[in-house]
């Protein structure tokens, strides 16, 4: 499933898109995670595209009547194509753009169908799949003492705490297992048993590795790629994850794996307390 990163990369990827007016809209299969408004191609046409935001691991597009909120789900790609691009099976919806006078094309494909694009005239941070979530990572508000007031009030691993999108946004599997080997923490430790230190110790290391993947184009796992079809390569620079049985890269030691709440999680005994 394309994480935090991996959606943040693909928002910069559309951004030449913005101030693109839509000159067409074809929806191929309405059947997403929800159906997707059969009124859209009406609503979107001749609109103009005025920012694209993200949060979590929703984008947020803003044209002048209102908003599309994309969600990727597990196997979602949205790629921009010029009409000469052959449609594959699981291509559902095009957008097309007129920007300075050329015309580029969104594509979203999604095998598995569990993504979606939802239209909202309303403010989307009011939306019922937004409204609740944590803070970003990477901002100010995500800090020590706000985790830390979270993590004393739960018996869960913290692995599951900090992977919980009421507490912090867009912290998956992959980057939730680096970051708690950057922090030295085991994924299976109870969250109201770590110490304030170690969380301010966690914070920084979330920050470090959500900036670093997306500086890296994020990780490329089975099928993610960016708007030009280009790859991630922070898999390269994973410490853990994925890595059972290999050699850890700080002490040599081996790198196990264990299921936390049905995920997948990697970890050094060792390095990792």
């Amino acid at each position: 499933m394309p994480e935090l990163p991996e959606v943040e990369v693909t928002r910069l990827g559309l951004l030449p898109l913005i101030n693109g007016i839509v000159s067409s809209v074809d929806v191929r299969n309405h059947s997403l995670r929800w159906p997707v408004n059969p009124n859209l191609k009406k609503i979107l046409n001749s609109q103009k595209l005025i920012s694209l935001l993200r949060r979590g691991k929703y984008l947020l597009a803003q044209f002048s009547n209102g908003y599309l909120i994309i969600h990727l789900g597990m196997s979602g790609r949205i790629s921009i194509v010029n009409e000469k691009k052959s449609l594959l099976k699981h291509d559902h919806i095009d957008i097309c753009f007129n920007v300075n006078g050329n015309k580029k094309i969104l594509r979203y494909n999604d095998t598995r169908r569990f993504g979606a694009m939802i239209w909202t005239d309303d403010n989307p941070s009011n939306h019922k799949l937004i409204a609740t979530l944590g803070p970003e990572p990477l901002s100010d508000e995500f800090n020590a003492d706000y985790l830390y007031e979270i993590v004393k009030r739960k018996k869960q691993p913290i692995k599951s705490t900090i992977m919980d999108s009421h507490s912090v946004v867009g912290v998956g599997n992959i980057y939730a297992s680096e970051s708690l080997f950057l922090a030295s923490i085991r994924p299976q430790r109870r969250s109201q048993k770590i110490k304030k230190k170690e969380i301010s110790i966690l914070v920084d290391s979330i920050k470090m590795v959500i900036q670093k993947a997306i500086e890296r184009g994020g990780s490329t796992l089975n099928d993610f790629f960016s708007v030009n079809g280009q790859s991630g390569y922070f898999q390269n620079e994973h410490n853990v994850y994925g890595r059972e049985n290999e050699s850890c890269n700080k002490c040599e030691g081996r790198i196990y794996q264990l299921r936390i709440a049905q995920r997948s999680s990697f970890y050094c005994k060792n390095c990792q307390v």
